[in-house]
Protein backbone atom coordinates (compact mmCIF):
# COMPACT_ATOMS: atom_id res chain seq x y z
CA UNK A 1 0.00 0.00 0.00
CA UNK A 2 0.96 3.44 -0.82
CA UNK A 3 2.16 6.46 1.39
CA UNK A 4 -1.02 8.25 -0.30
CA UNK A 5 -3.25 5.57 0.28
CA UNK A 6 -2.29 4.94 3.35
CA UNK A 7 -3.11 8.32 4.72
CA UNK A 8 -6.30 8.37 3.58
CA UNK A 9 -7.85 5.45 5.45
CA UNK A 10 -8.17 7.02 8.77
CA UNK A 11 -10.53 9.76 6.85
CA UNK A 12 -12.82 7.48 5.35
CA UNK A 13 -14.78 7.39 8.41
CA UNK A 14 -14.77 11.24 8.52
CA UNK A 15 -16.29 11.54 5.18
CA UNK A 16 -18.52 9.22 5.36
CA UNK A 17 -19.96 10.50 8.26
CA UNK A 18 -19.53 14.22 6.56
CA UNK A 19 -21.77 13.03 3.61
CA UNK A 20 -24.47 11.35 6.16
CA UNK A 21 -24.81 14.62 7.74
CA UNK A 22 -25.04 16.59 4.80
CA UNK A 23 -28.25 14.58 3.41
CA UNK A 24 -29.88 14.03 6.73
CA UNK A 25 -29.87 17.43 8.46
CA UNK A 26 -31.43 18.94 5.14
CA UNK A 27 -33.80 16.22 5.18
CA UNK A 28 -34.86 17.33 8.98
CA UNK A 29 -34.67 20.78 8.42
CA UNK A 30 -37.38 20.40 5.45
CA UNK A 31 -39.20 18.41 7.84
CA UNK A 32 -39.45 20.99 10.08
CA UNK A 33 -40.78 23.48 8.08
CA UNK A 34 -43.18 21.21 6.61
CA UNK A 35 -44.68 20.38 10.45
CA UNK A 36 -44.84 24.02 11.08
CA UNK A 37 -46.78 24.84 7.62
CA UNK A 38 -48.92 22.06 8.11
CA UNK A 39 -49.52 23.40 11.82
CA UNK A 40 -50.38 26.85 10.12
CA UNK A 41 -52.59 25.88 7.45
CA UNK A 42 -54.77 23.07 9.83
CA UNK A 43 -56.96 24.33 12.83
CA UNK A 44 -61.25 24.00 13.30
CA UNK A 45 -61.12 26.72 10.14
CA UNK A 46 -58.79 25.22 7.27
CA UNK A 47 -56.19 27.83 4.98
CA UNK A 48 -55.72 27.24 1.96
CA UNK A 49 -51.77 27.66 0.40
CA UNK A 50 -52.90 30.99 -1.02
CA UNK A 51 -54.38 31.94 1.67
CA UNK A 52 -51.49 31.11 3.62
CA UNK A 53 -49.28 33.35 1.21
CA UNK A 54 -51.14 36.06 1.43
CA UNK A 55 -51.50 36.28 5.35
CA UNK A 56 -47.97 36.21 5.39
CA UNK A 57 -47.76 39.24 3.09
CA UNK A 58 -49.83 40.67 5.49
CA UNK A 59 -47.77 40.25 8.67
CA UNK A 60 -44.66 40.90 6.96
CA UNK A 61 -45.80 44.22 6.44
CA UNK A 62 -47.70 44.89 9.65
CA UNK A 63 -51.12 45.02 8.27
CA UNK A 64 -53.12 41.74 9.53
CA UNK A 65 -56.22 42.74 8.82
CA UNK A 66 -57.35 39.36 7.31
CA UNK A 67 -59.13 36.32 9.24
CA UNK A 68 -56.29 34.46 7.84
CA UNK A 69 -54.09 37.03 8.93
CA UNK A 70 -55.17 36.86 12.06
CA UNK A 71 -55.47 32.64 12.28
CA UNK A 72 -51.35 32.77 10.79
CA UNK A 73 -50.76 34.82 13.78
CA UNK A 74 -51.95 32.79 16.18
CA UNK A 75 -50.79 29.16 14.90
CA UNK A 76 -47.69 30.52 14.13
CA UNK A 77 -46.45 31.83 17.36
CA UNK A 78 -47.93 28.25 18.85
CA UNK A 79 -46.53 26.00 16.42
CA UNK A 80 -42.54 27.64 16.46
CA UNK A 81 -42.92 27.76 20.54
CA UNK A 82 -44.13 23.93 19.87
CA UNK A 83 -41.17 23.63 18.01
CA UNK A 84 -38.28 25.14 20.81
CA UNK A 85 -39.82 22.94 22.85
CA UNK A 86 -39.84 19.65 21.42
CA UNK A 87 -36.15 20.59 20.15
CA UNK A 88 -35.38 21.76 23.94
CA UNK A 89 -36.56 18.53 25.45
CA UNK A 90 -35.56 16.16 23.09
CA UNK A 91 -31.63 17.46 23.43
CA UNK A 92 -32.10 17.52 27.09
CA UNK A 93 -32.43 14.18 26.57
CA UNK A 94 -29.57 13.09 24.76
CA UNK A 95 -26.96 14.86 26.99
CA UNK A 96 -29.14 13.37 30.41
CA UNK A 97 -28.66 10.34 28.29
CA UNK A 98 -25.18 10.54 27.60
CA UNK A 99 -24.70 11.99 31.39
CA UNK A 100 -26.28 8.96 33.16
CA UNK A 101 -24.91 6.60 30.69
CA UNK A 102 -28.44 4.86 30.37
CA UNK A 103 -30.77 4.98 27.61
CA UNK A 104 -33.70 5.44 29.84
CA UNK A 105 -32.92 8.30 30.85
CA UNK A 106 -35.08 11.59 30.02
CA UNK A 107 -34.99 15.10 31.27
CA UNK A 108 -37.76 14.72 33.89
CA UNK A 109 -35.75 11.69 35.57
CA UNK A 110 -33.39 14.06 38.06
CA UNK A 111 -36.71 15.42 39.17
CA UNK A 112 -36.18 18.72 37.85
CA UNK A 113 -39.13 19.14 36.50
CA UNK A 114 -40.96 18.38 39.86
CA UNK A 115 -39.38 21.42 40.88
CA UNK A 116 -40.81 22.87 37.98
CA UNK A 117 -44.25 22.32 38.84
CA UNK A 118 -43.86 22.81 42.53
CA UNK A 119 -42.91 26.59 41.81
CA UNK A 120 -46.48 26.42 39.30
CA UNK A 121 -48.59 25.23 41.28
CA UNK A 122 -47.63 26.70 44.26
CA UNK A 123 -47.90 30.11 42.14
CA UNK A 124 -51.43 29.25 41.20
CA UNK A 125 -52.28 28.06 44.46
CA UNK A 126 -51.44 30.67 47.04
CA UNK A 127 -50.70 33.77 44.68
CA UNK A 128 -53.33 32.80 41.61
CA UNK A 129 -51.61 35.34 38.93
CA UNK A 130 -51.30 33.37 36.09
CA UNK A 131 -48.76 35.77 34.28
CA UNK A 132 -46.20 34.57 36.72
CA UNK A 133 -46.41 30.73 36.52
CA UNK A 134 -44.03 30.80 33.94
CA UNK A 135 -41.24 32.82 36.19
CA UNK A 136 -42.06 30.82 39.55
CA UNK A 137 -41.89 27.10 37.44
CA UNK A 138 -38.80 28.50 35.97
CA UNK A 139 -37.58 29.21 39.87
CA UNK A 140 -38.63 25.65 40.93
CA UNK A 141 -36.77 24.05 38.49
CA UNK A 142 -33.38 26.03 39.28
CA UNK A 143 -33.66 25.25 43.00
CA UNK A 144 -34.05 21.35 42.76
CA UNK A 145 -31.22 21.58 39.87
CA UNK A 146 -28.95 23.62 42.31
CA UNK A 147 -29.85 20.99 45.07
CA UNK A 148 -28.79 18.37 42.94
CA UNK A 149 -25.86 19.89 41.85
CA UNK A 150 -24.91 20.84 45.58
CA UNK A 151 -25.92 16.66 46.72
CA UNK A 152 -23.93 15.32 44.07
CA UNK A 153 -21.09 17.26 43.25
CA UNK A 154 -18.46 15.06 44.31
CA UNK A 155 -19.69 12.72 42.41
CA UNK A 156 -20.25 14.68 39.09
CA UNK A 157 -16.24 14.89 38.70
CA UNK A 158 -15.90 11.10 38.54
CA UNK A 159 -16.50 9.56 35.41
CA UNK A 160 -19.83 7.90 35.53
CA UNK A 161 -18.85 4.39 34.83
CA UNK A 162 -16.25 2.16 37.09
CA UNK A 163 -16.83 4.58 39.78
CA UNK A 164 -20.25 4.35 40.52
CA UNK A 165 -20.97 7.91 40.46
CA UNK A 166 -23.52 7.83 37.77
CA UNK A 167 -25.89 5.58 40.06
CA UNK A 168 -25.41 8.10 42.83
CA UNK A 169 -26.85 11.13 40.81
CA UNK A 170 -29.55 8.75 39.23
CA UNK A 171 -30.72 7.97 43.27
CA UNK A 172 -30.21 11.52 44.26
CA UNK A 173 -32.67 12.12 41.74
CA UNK A 174 -35.22 10.05 41.97
CA UNK A 175 -35.33 10.43 45.72
CA UNK A 176 -35.46 14.44 45.52
CA UNK A 177 -38.30 13.91 42.77
CA UNK A 178 -39.95 11.97 45.17
CA UNK A 179 -39.80 14.84 47.50
CA UNK A 180 -41.70 16.89 45.01
CA UNK A 181 -44.18 14.57 44.08
CA UNK A 182 -45.07 14.27 47.49
CA UNK A 183 -45.99 18.40 47.51
CA UNK A 184 -47.45 18.46 44.42
CA UNK A 185 -49.91 16.14 45.81
CA UNK A 186 -50.38 18.17 49.01
CA UNK A 187 -50.99 21.15 47.13
CA UNK A 188 -53.49 19.54 44.42
CA UNK A 189 -55.61 18.14 47.77
CA UNK A 190 -55.99 21.16 49.21
CA UNK A 191 -56.61 23.53 46.27
CA UNK A 192 -60.35 24.48 45.98
CA UNK A 193 -62.35 23.63 42.76
CA UNK A 194 -61.96 27.05 41.04
CA UNK A 195 -57.62 26.64 40.90
CA UNK A 196 -57.59 22.54 40.32
CA UNK A 197 -58.20 22.23 37.40
CA UNK A 198 -55.72 25.09 36.17
CA UNK A 199 -53.23 23.35 38.29
CA UNK A 200 -53.88 19.59 36.38
CA UNK A 201 -53.96 20.97 32.80
CA UNK A 202 -50.14 23.09 33.43
CA UNK A 203 -49.33 19.67 35.05
CA UNK A 204 -50.68 17.79 31.92
CA UNK A 205 -48.43 19.74 29.16
CA UNK A 206 -50.12 22.62 27.12
CA UNK A 207 -48.93 25.11 24.45
CA UNK A 208 -52.36 27.40 24.26
CA UNK A 209 -50.25 30.25 26.19
CA UNK A 210 -46.77 29.69 25.21
CA UNK A 211 -46.60 32.28 22.53
CA UNK A 212 -44.41 35.63 22.80
CA UNK A 213 -41.58 33.54 25.13
CA UNK A 214 -37.71 33.92 23.82
CA UNK A 215 -36.67 32.33 26.33
CA UNK A 216 -36.48 29.21 25.54
CA UNK A 217 -34.98 30.04 22.12
CA UNK A 218 -32.02 31.43 24.18
CA UNK A 219 -31.22 28.68 25.83
CA UNK A 220 -31.81 26.20 23.61
CA UNK A 221 -29.80 27.88 20.90
CA UNK A 222 -26.58 28.93 23.19
CA UNK A 223 -27.41 24.92 24.49
CA UNK A 224 -27.45 23.45 21.35
CA UNK A 225 -24.19 25.43 20.44
CA UNK A 226 -22.43 24.29 23.49
CA UNK A 227 -23.07 20.73 22.23
CA UNK A 228 -22.33 20.86 18.91
CA UNK A 229 -18.58 22.01 20.42
CA UNK A 230 -18.22 19.94 22.61
CA UNK A 231 -19.84 16.59 21.11
CA UNK A 232 -16.66 14.71 20.56
CA UNK A 233 -15.82 14.85 24.51
CA UNK A 234 -19.58 13.58 24.92
CA UNK A 235 -18.82 10.76 22.90
CA UNK A 236 -16.13 9.84 24.63
CA UNK A 237 -18.61 10.21 27.87
CA UNK A 238 -21.40 8.00 26.45
CA UNK A 239 -19.25 5.41 24.65
CA UNK A 240 -15.47 5.46 26.73
CA UNK A 241 -15.49 7.03 29.89
CA UNK A 242 -12.64 4.96 31.67
CA UNK A 243 -10.28 6.58 29.26
CA UNK A 244 -11.28 9.95 29.14
CA UNK A 245 -7.95 11.39 30.37
CA UNK A 246 -6.14 9.56 28.11
CA UNK A 247 -8.20 10.44 25.18
CA UNK A 248 -7.36 14.44 26.06
CA UNK A 249 -11.05 14.80 27.91
CA UNK A 250 -11.74 16.21 31.42
CA UNK A 251 -15.09 14.16 31.97
CA UNK A 252 -15.30 15.67 35.59
CA UNK A 253 -15.84 19.27 33.94
CA UNK A 254 -17.80 17.99 30.92
CA UNK A 255 -20.30 15.80 33.03
CA UNK A 256 -20.69 19.14 35.34
CA UNK A 257 -21.59 21.01 32.10
CA UNK A 258 -23.57 18.37 31.17
CA UNK A 259 -25.95 18.33 33.73
CA UNK A 260 -26.27 22.50 34.07
CA UNK A 261 -27.04 21.98 30.86
CA UNK A 262 -29.87 19.52 31.00
CA UNK A 263 -31.38 21.62 33.93
CA UNK A 264 -31.61 24.94 32.29
CA UNK A 265 -32.99 22.90 28.84
CA UNK A 266 -35.69 21.02 31.18
CA UNK A 267 -36.82 24.03 33.16
CA UNK A 268 -36.83 26.49 30.17
CA UNK A 269 -39.03 23.73 28.25
CA UNK A 270 -41.54 22.81 31.82
CA UNK A 271 -41.68 26.69 32.47
CA UNK A 272 -43.01 27.13 29.16
CA UNK A 273 -45.16 24.48 28.04
CA UNK A 274 -45.58 22.28 31.50
CA UNK A 275 -44.25 18.39 31.61
CA UNK A 276 -44.83 16.95 27.87
CA UNK A 277 -43.48 13.55 28.38
CA UNK A 278 -41.93 11.04 25.78
CA UNK A 279 -40.65 13.50 23.68
CA UNK A 280 -37.02 13.93 25.24
CA UNK A 281 -36.93 9.37 25.70
CA UNK A 282 -38.35 8.60 22.30
CA UNK A 283 -36.38 11.36 19.74
CA UNK A 284 -33.23 10.57 21.09
CA UNK A 285 -33.79 6.93 20.89
CA UNK A 286 -34.97 7.08 17.01
CA UNK A 287 -32.41 9.10 16.29
CA UNK A 288 -29.91 6.80 17.63
CA UNK A 289 -31.80 3.55 16.44
CA UNK A 290 -31.62 5.43 12.49
CA UNK A 291 -28.35 6.73 12.42
CA UNK A 292 -25.72 5.86 15.04
CA UNK A 293 -24.54 7.05 18.31
CA UNK A 294 -21.88 9.90 17.15
CA UNK A 295 -23.18 12.67 18.64
CA UNK A 296 -22.09 15.02 15.75
CA UNK A 297 -24.82 13.55 13.91
CA UNK A 298 -27.23 12.21 17.01
CA UNK A 299 -27.36 16.12 18.83
CA UNK A 300 -28.75 18.26 15.49
CA UNK A 301 -30.50 15.33 14.26
CA UNK A 302 -32.55 14.83 17.54
CA UNK A 303 -33.08 18.89 18.34
CA UNK A 304 -34.87 18.71 15.06
CA UNK A 305 -36.64 15.80 15.20
CA UNK A 306 -38.17 16.54 18.53
CA UNK A 307 -39.55 19.92 17.11
CA UNK A 308 -41.11 18.19 14.33
CA UNK A 309 -42.54 15.48 16.73
CA UNK A 310 -44.31 18.20 19.31
CA UNK A 311 -45.28 20.74 16.58
CA UNK A 312 -47.09 17.37 14.44
CA UNK A 313 -48.45 15.99 18.07
CA UNK A 314 -49.68 19.18 19.20
CA UNK A 315 -51.66 19.97 15.70
CA UNK A 316 -53.39 16.73 16.56
CA UNK A 317 -54.12 17.71 19.87
CA UNK A 318 -56.12 20.83 18.51
CA UNK A 319 -57.73 19.35 15.59
CA UNK A 320 -59.17 15.69 16.13
CA UNK A 321 -61.91 16.78 18.56
CA UNK A 322 -61.97 20.52 16.94
CA UNK A 323 -62.82 23.24 18.09
CA UNK A 324 -62.07 21.71 21.81
CA UNK A 325 -58.44 21.19 22.37
CA UNK A 326 -56.79 18.40 24.46
CA UNK A 327 -53.54 18.34 26.11
CA UNK A 328 -50.67 17.75 23.47
CA UNK A 329 -48.75 15.78 26.93
CA UNK A 330 -51.61 12.94 25.62
CA UNK A 331 -50.87 13.29 22.47
CA UNK A 332 -47.15 12.45 22.99
CA UNK A 333 -47.66 9.74 25.34
CA UNK A 334 -50.24 7.92 23.13
CA UNK A 335 -47.54 8.55 20.04
CA UNK A 336 -44.52 7.77 22.13
CA UNK A 337 -45.70 4.46 23.87
CA UNK A 338 -46.10 2.53 20.62
CA UNK A 339 -43.32 3.82 19.06
CA UNK A 340 -40.94 2.52 22.18
CA UNK A 341 -41.97 -0.72 22.32
CA UNK A 342 -41.20 -0.92 18.48
CA UNK A 343 -38.14 0.10 19.02
CA UNK A 344 -37.45 -2.14 21.67
CA UNK A 345 -38.67 -4.95 19.40
CA UNK A 346 -36.38 -4.32 16.39
CA UNK A 347 -33.56 -4.04 18.81
CA UNK A 348 -34.34 -7.32 20.21
CA UNK A 349 -34.30 -8.86 16.71
CA UNK A 350 -31.00 -6.90 16.42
Amino acid sequence: MSLCSFRQVPHQPLLLAAKRASLIIPLLIFLSVFSIVIACLTGSVSLSLSELWHAMMELIHGEPSSLAASLLELRLGRALSGFITGATLALSGVMMQALLRNPLADPYVLGISGGASVGALAMILFYGAFWMVDLAAFAGAIAVALLLFALAYRDLRGSGSSDGSAPILLLTGVIVASGCGALITLMLSVAPDSRLRGMVFWMIGDLSNTQGSSMPWIVGVLVLIFAMRNARGINVAAMHADNATTLGVNIGRLRQLLFLCSALLTASAVSTAGSIGFVGLIMPHACRFALGPDHRLLIPSATLAGGSFLVLADTIARTVVAPQQLPVGVITAMIGVPMFLLQLHQLRRR
